[in-house]
């Protein structure tokens, strides 16, 4: 395996942030977790570290107190450049549904002008492609979505909503992603998906894993209300795919 130029910063007293190249690229995500496979099988135990991978960094959390910042540099550079393939990790894409109708949609019509398109160029092209999952966070479950065309890319709003719903599919720079609750939030809004992405009464909360790929399809508002339903009792199967079964 080719390693990458990596750097290794303090992050507060307990943390320490490994960095790869400021690049968004999958090769490197990739690296990026199994070098997080290698440490917690080998190194550092999940009982006493947390593991925060995104985009092109590693975020390592010691849950119980201080860390040797220059110890653990010199160990983290060493194990990274000796490092050895771990098992494939699963990765999965999951097909979810998004209804782009304009109670939802409250800004598709703006982004279809923006883009020079009309709304139904928009939608065909934004469930057309498919995105890798680059991070978690913002909001427990709120997913940063990597893989939008650059004709495709837009601009944050000017001024943040003080309220965007639950569910609303947005798009901002060259991301799109789902707002797992209600919060305030600056993405441009296109439609709404009626399948819960984060739920704190189960054992896992988020179902999605970093790695993974989203792929959205239409449908109508009808479809959406039986979705929604359906996810509240917790009869609604989302589709996923094994993509390195």
């Amino acid at each position: 395996m080719t390693p990458f130029p990596i750097t290794i910063k303090p992050f507060g007293k307990q943390a320490i942030l490994v960095e790869w190249p400021d690049k968004v690229e999958e090769s490197i995500l990739e690296d990026i977790l199994q070098f997080y496979r290698h440490l917690e099988l080998n190194y550092l135990d999940p009982g006493e570290w947390e593991f925060v991978p995104a985009y092109n960094s590693l975020t390592l959390i010691h849950r119980e107190g201080q860390i040797d910042f220059t110890k653990l540099r010199r160990e983290l550079k060493e194990w990274y450049a000796t490092r050895e393939t771990e098992p494939s990790l699963k990765h999965f894409l999951w097909k979810l549904p998004v209804c782009y109708d304009p109670q939802f949609g409250i800004d598709l019509g703006e982004i279809a002008v923006m883009l020079g398109k009309t709304v139904s160029e928009v939608i065909e092209e934004h469930t057309r492609h498919t995105y890798t999952v680059y991070g978690i966070g913002f909001l427990p479950g709120f997913m940063y979505l990597g893989g939008l065309p650059k004709y495709m890319e837009t601009s944050r709003k000017e001024t943040p909503r003080p309220k965007v719903v639950k569910g609303a599919v947005g798009l901002a720079g060259k991301q799109t992603g789902i707002y797992p609750q209600e919060s305030p939030g600056g993405w441009n809004i296109i439609g709404n998906c009626p399948i819960p992405i984060f739920d704190v009464t189960k054992e896992d909360p988020c179902f999605v894993n970093i790695g993974d790929k989203i792929q959205f399809y239409a449908i109508p508002k009808a479809e959406h209300e039986l979705h929604k339903i359906e996810a509240e009792v917790g009869i609604y199967k989302i589709e996923k795919i094994q993509m390195n079964a």
